[in-house]
C-alpha cells in the first residue's frame, strides 16, 4: 500500500479513522525551520470535524503532540512525526455496515484488493487521515516561509449550482468569515443555506474549489515526467471526494484558438495557470478542484452485501452535507506539500 508523497520534503502517512492515532512522518525538512505550533494548529482547526452546523458533527479537537526531530522550537534534520489522536470515534455507528458495501466507498474494492477491511469509518481510506496531512502541509508553509515569499490559498468556488461570479481575483482571499470559506458574502449565504438544506434532507452537495499559488519563482517543476503540474494534481486526486482538475483556463482553453489561449510577453492573461511546458512560469499558479457529493447520506439506498444480495438501508453516523468547506485546508496543504518538494529538488539546479 503506498502510504508516502513527495522525494526531498517526504510525507508518510499513518492511522486509521477509528484506531487510536493518526499522524505522518515528514523526512527532509532542513534543520533551523521554525516550527511555528501555533499556526499548525491553526491549519487544523479549518478542517478539523464539529466545526460548524454545516459539517459533521463528530467531536475532534486535533490537537496534535511533536514526537521527533524538534528541539527548542526548531528543526533538527531528523524526521519530524505528528500525532493526532482519535477522541471521538463511534464505531456502533458503523456496527451495522460490517456486510455491507456502502456506495461510493472504497468498500467493495478494497476487500476485493486486500482481503479484508477496517469497516469503521472506512478505516485506512476515510477522509480523516487527511488530518495529517494537514499538519505536514502546515509545516511545508513554514518552511517556504523561511526561504521564499510563496503564499498559498484556497476558497469555495462552487457549491452544487451556486457558482462565484468571476473573475476569482476581484475578491479578498485572505479575510474569509463565514463557514462556507467563499470571499463572496451573498454567495456565501446561498451557499450556507443549500447546505443546510442537505442536512435537513439527509442529502449531500458538491461543488469546486479553487487555489492559488502566490510568488512562485520561475523554474519549479520538470519538462516530462516530473511536471510541476502533474505532480499537483497527482497529489489533489488523492484527496477523498475530488473527480477533477483543471489548471488556468482548463477546459474553457478547448474552446478557444490558438491566438486567444496563449499567454503572450505583452499580454495579461494567464490561460496555463502559472505552469508552462510543466515548469513554472512566474505567475500566480492557479487550479480549481472539483468534489463529488459527500457518499454517507441519511437516505435509503441500495447497497450490495458481502453474501452477494441487495438491501436498502440508512447510513448512520454523523457526515458532512457538503465536504468543500473543510477540504480548504487539505487543498491548501497538498499544495504546499508539492510545493516545498519541489523547491527542494529545485535547490540542484540554482546556481
Amino acid at each position: 500500500m503506498a502510504n508516502s508523497i513527495g522525494e526531498q520534503f517526504r510525507v508518510t502517512s499513518f492511522g486509521e479513522s477509528h484506531g487510536p492515532a493518526i499522524g505522518v512522518v515528514i523526512d527532509g525538512i532542513p534543520a533551523g525551520i521554525e516550527v511555528d505550533e501555533k499556526f499548525i494548529q491553526s491549519m487544523l482547526e479549518k478542517r478539523k470535524p464539529g466545526q460548524s452546523a454545516i459539517t459533521t458533527q463528530r467531536k475532534e479537537d486535533d490537537f496534535f503532540e511533536i514526537v521527533s526531530g524538534v528541539f527548542e522550537g526548531k528543526s533538527t534534520g531528523a524526521p519530524i512525526c505528528f500525532i493526532i489522536l482519535n477522541l471521538d470515534q463511534q464505531s456502533k455507528d458503523y456496527s451495522a455496515l460490517k456486510n455491507i458495501y456502502r456506495p461510493g466507498h472504497a468498500d467493495y474494492t478494497y476487500q476485493k484488493k486486500y482481503g479484508i477491511r477496517d469497516y469503521n469509518g472506512g478505516g485506512r481510506s476515510s477522509a480523516r487521515i487527511t488530518a495529517g496531512w494537514v499538519a505536514a502541509g502546515a509545516l511545508a508553509m513554514l518552511y517556504l516561509k523561511k526561504v521564499s515569499n510563496i503564499q498559498i490559498e484556497a476558497i469555495v468556488s462552487s457549491v452544487y449550482n451556486i457558482a462565484l461570479p468571476k473573475p476569482y481575483d476581484q475578491y479578498n482571499w485572505g479575510s474569509i468569515e463565514n463557514p462556507v470559506r467563499c470571499p463572496d458574502k451573498v454567495t456565501a449565504e446561498k451557499m450556507e443555506a443549500l447546505i443546510e438544506e442537505m442536512k435537513q434532507t439527509k442529502d449531500s452537495v458538491g461543488g469546486t474549489i479553487a487555489c492559488r499559488i502566490l510568488n512562485t519563482p520561475v523554474g519549479l517543476g520538470e519538462p516530462v515526467f516530473n511536471k510541476l503540474n502533474a505532480d499537483l494534481a497527482h497529489a489533489m486526486l488523492n484527496i477523498n471526494a475530488v473527480k477533477g482538475i483543471q489548471f488556468g483556463s482548463g477546459f474553457e482553453s478547448a474552446q478557444l484558438k490558438g491566438s486567444e489561449n496563449n499567454d503572450t510577453i505583452d499580454g495579461n492573461t494567464n490561460h496555463d495557470g502559472g505552469i508552462t511546458g510543466g515548469i513554472s512560469n512566474g505567475r500566480p499558479i492557479e487550479f480549481e478542484l472539483a468534489f463529488k457529493p459527500a457518499s454517507s447520506i441519511g437516505r435509503p439506498q441500495n447497497m450490495l452485501n458481502t453474501d452477494g444480495s441487495i438491501e436498502s438501508i440508512n447510513i448512520e453516523g454523523r457526515h458532512d452535507p457538503c465536504v468543500l468547506p473543510r477540504a480548504i485546508a487539505i487543498v491548501e496543504a497538498m499544495a504546499a506539500i508539492v510545493t516545498a518538494d519541489h523547491f527542494m529538488r529545485n535547490l540542484k539546479f540554482v546556481q
